[in-house]
């Protein structure tokens, strides 16, 4: 497995890969919970991707996507920046369904922290969904010293 930095070519793969790691969350397990407010909120998911996951990507505003590949495959990546000049935020993570269980989100992770470190930043943040689609998520950021935040979100629709 290669760690590398994010050049404009892989930006097609790292959308498709993040439309099929978040297809069961938006065509599953958000509906399931919340069909009107999904609808709503994410009628055009993949459309939404598609626009999210490029705009990742601006070195000169310091954000950045730090990709796993193998065999030039990509496997996963993070996409992160700095803002303020000490403060970081993991923007997103995303592995491919069949690279999971093998360290590389934390690889991943591991690795986007210490350049936010070498960069100066003194705190990093990252969030997360509170749905079991997300339980594997929370518990590798909790196991790297992340600690949750108490926040809510409320959606209602009309």
């Amino acid at each position: 497995m290669l760690i590398r930095d994010c050049a404009p070519s892989d930006l097609p793969a790292l959308t498709d890969l993040t439309i099929e790691v978040f297809r069961p969350l938006f065509t599953t397990a958000l509906p399931a919970a919340r069909p009107t407010v999904t609808a709503h909120d994410h009628g055009r998911w993949e459309d939404d991707y598609r626009a999210e996951v490029p705009a990742l990507l601006a070195p000169d505003e310091d954000r950045f996507i730090t990709l796993a590949e193998d065999d030039g495959r990509p496997l996963g990546y993070v996409g992160w920046n700095v803002t303020g000049g000490t403060s970081g935020r993991l923007e997103l993570v995303a592995v491919h369904p069949d690279a999971r269980r093998r360290g590389i989100a934390r690889a991943l992770c591991d690795e986007v922290v210490d350049r936010l470190r070498e960069r100066g930043v003194r705190v990093v943040h990252i969030g997360t969904g509170g749905d079991a689609f997300h339980a594997p998520a929370r518990a590798l950021y909790e196991s790297l010293g992340f600690v949750a935040y108490p926040t809510v979100d409320y959606a209602r629709a009309l």
